[in-house]
């Protein structure tokens, strides 16, 4: 029976023996990997950065799109004497030089 505890606490030994072992390691390498998770959440990768600006531009686009229909409808009132609609589109054609320089032009 004494040699049978004496193999259960040599094997016992040995199994914490790796326990231990990955422990260390597990301590040792956390800050690392603390430090780099907070740069990776500081800092923005390149291909994050041209899809914001992808999803800018698009954005931009699109209200310039619908600033020329709604300047369209606007200046057909104003051809049929509606003065009202001379002076909307006059604020959307100002809006619309605004949004003009953000987006691309087509090559």
């Amino acid at each position: 029976m004494p040699a049978l505890r004496l193999i259960a606490i040599a094997l016992a030994a040995l199994a914490l023996q790796g326990c231990l072992a990955r422990a260390a390691v597990g301590v040792v390498t956390a800050p690392v990997k603390v430090v780099s998770k907070g740069a990776d959440l500081a800092t923005t990768s390149q291909s994050e950065a041209d899809e914001k600006r992808g999803r800018t531009i698009r954005k931009r686009e699109e209200k310039l799109g619908q600033l020329e229909r709604e300047y369209g409808k606007q200046m057909d009132r104003c051809g049929n004497g509606d003065d009202v609609a001379c002076e909307r589109a006059q604020a959307i054609r100002a809006e619309m030089k605004a949004l003009m320089p953000g987006v691309p032009v087509e090559p």
